[in-house]
């Protein structure tokens, strides 16, 4: 089952799906995956704090989900 990522899914939910989203979420300049609002912070929530664009994140999650599954 592909799962896909939306903006308004929680940190913690991302993670969930898959794990190894949080170094994508790093590299991507969110350094503070694991402090303790990503528990009540949505994707959209995330992005806004740091400035960053939502949907460009959003896509590179999915695209990085769709790659893996297309691989395994």
């Amino acid at each position: 089952m592909n799962k896909k990522i939306t903006k308004d899914m929680i940190i913690a939910e991302i993670l969930q799906v898959d794990p190894a989203m949080a170094g994508l979420l790093q590299a991507s300049g969110m350094h503070c995956v694991f402090c303790p609002s990503q528990s009540g912070e949505t994707l959209a929530e995330a992005a806004m704090v740091h400035g960053m664009d939502a949907d460009a994140l959003e896509a590179r999650l999915n695209e990085y989900l769709e790659t893996k599954s297309a691989n395994a």
